[in-house]
């Protein structure tokens, strides 16, 4: 089997310690950085995803296999960084102010990373200046936030708002989710996509920077 293909068996099976050592022996064949992180880390992580969504495996299962790909992702990001290999785009994550859950923020963040995204995760009771603030400098494409308490749901609008009164809606575009959101308030507050679960997400943040 190609070592590639190996790599993304090996991650699907939540293997950390085959993926690092085939990662390793990717790179000393001189396989093209972008290709072991598209054809092997990225291709495990993408049929992850889809099983997870079809209910075919559990968090347990996308959790090991996260291990799995960020064993892979360590010993190649210092090439990528080298030779300049772009991500996707970039993101900033967190959960909304006054709010502490971080359980379907960390896995969004898991499944965003998995398809080529760079992340920055803010973590939780991130306050709206914060999320504008970090995106700004990062240059990210996208805001995601996230919310448990229906009492910390407005703190989204607060983003959205923000973002428009500095003109920035054109340019940084939002996506919102957690447990009491909705399609319906996604529209009511301005959000740009709403995703009802991780890989919805993941599928929506790729819609919003146009890639297919």
């Amino acid at each position: 089997m190609d070592i590639l293909k190996q790599i993304a068996e090996n991650l699907r099976q939540g293997n950390d310690k085959k993926v690092l050592e085939l990662t390793k022996q990717a790179i000393k064949q001189k396989i093209p950085s972008k290709e072991i992180l598209d054809n092997g880390l990225i291709a495990g992580m993408n049929v992850i995803g889809e099983k997870f969504k079809a209910h075919e495996i559990f968090l347990p299962d996308v959790l090991l296999a996260a291990r799995a790909m960020y064993a892979g992702m360590d010993e190649l990001k210092p090439i990528l960084i080298k030779e300049r290999v772009p991500t996707i785009g970039k993101v900033v994550i967190g959960t909304v102010q006054g709010d502490l859950h971080d359980i379907g923020k960390n896995l969004v963040g898991i499944m965003l990373k998995g398809a080529g995204f760079e992340v920055i995760d803010l973590g939780n009771d991130v306050s709206p200046e914060r999320f504008i603030e970090v995106a700004k400098k990062e240059n990210a494409r996208v805001i995601g936030m996230s919310a448990l308490l229906t009492t910390t749901m407005l703190g989204m609008k607060k983003v959205i708002d923000l973002l428009n009164k500095q003109s920035l809606s054109g340019e940084i575009k939002t996506i919102i989710g957690g447990a009491p959101v909705s399609e319906e308030f996604a529209r009511e507050i301005g959000a740009d996509a709403y995703g009802y679960d991780s890989t919805s997400a993941v599928e929506c943040v790729k819609k919003l920077i146009k890639i297919s």
